[in-house]
């Protein structure tokens, strides 16, 4: 009989059901058919995975005019927080992926895990490119023309300049064919990667300001309105990189509005 150590390296290195797995499925130790079950979901993930990389690769292949055209993925982070810049970043992915396999967009995956994608990306991207677009620019313009602005000029950055962008929700003019993609970065694999390295960029942006302005937690709450930081805003008032057309910000550093009595 084999032991159980030796099934479990066998399964271990085993990808798809092999004919001597027949002989271990009717092993009645119970051991065995607890590392056969594990075996079997981690397939199931790995085959389920693979199902949806093949589907975001082909959804990016079907906006080529040819085969030798290259396709950008265009994201952002942080358009909702009341702190801290929006960070949009555009990725141009080569025909081979397969080291991407998982990807998926960056607030469905753990820290580590967006981690370890951001350095892959950036490994094996022909290109990529990202754009910082601080708190006194989205005042200026708004959060829209502001993240739009970011989005284009992080897209003009790439070399070799893409055929095509795949921009999630937006629409760009950068002089190069651009489609908007409602939920691009759960649909295209390309908008995907791009998300995970605007989160990951805005998140390590935010974990320096948490050093720089402690009282407000940022490290935790990477700008957002949460309790914690609205408790802080109450507390201390706004600090530099706090944008001052968001509300509750807003009505923190605008005077209030002075009544004439004798009018």
């Amino acid at each position: 009989m084999i032991k159980i150590g030796e099934i479990k390296e066998r399964l271990a290195e085993t990808a798809d059901w092999e004919a001597w797995m027949d002989d271990i499925r009717q092993d009645p130790r119970k051991n065995v058919q607890a590392a056969l079950a594990a075996w079997q979901r981690k397939k199931n993930l790995r085959d389920k995975q693979q199902h949806a990389h093949d589907q975001k690769i082909e959804f990016d292949a079907s906006f080529k005019g040819n085969r030798e055209d290259l396709v950008c993925g265009i994201d952002e982070a942080g358009r909702g927080p009341l702190a801290g810049p929006v960070v949009t970043a555009a990725v141009i992915l080569p025909e081979d992926c397969s080291a991407l396999l998982g990807l998926d967009d960056s607030k469905k995956l753990s820290k580590a895990k967006r981690d370890q994608y951001a350095a892959l990306i950036k490994d094996i991207a022909i290109s990529y490119a990202v754009h910082i677009q601080p708190p006194e620019e989205i005042d200026a313009q708004n959060i829209y023309q502001a993240t739009r602005s970011s989005m284009t000029q992080a897209a003009l950055q790439l070399n070799p300049r893409p055929d095509i962008i795949l921009a999630d929700a937006m629409q760009l003019e950068a002089g190069i064919r651009c489609e908007s993609i409602i939920k691009g970065d759960a649909k295209s694999l390309c908008i995907a990667a791009a998300s995970i390295l605007a989160k990951t960029g805005r998140d390590a942006i935010m974990a320096a300001y948490a050093l720089e302005y402690p009282a407000y937690g940022f490290d935790k709450h990477a700008g957002y309105g949460t309790k914690e930081h609205l408790s802080a805003l109450e507390k201390n008032g706004p600090c530099p990189i706090h944008r001052k057309t968001f509300e509750p910000v807003k009505s923190m550093v605008e005077p209030p509005l002075s009544l004439d009595l004798n009018s």
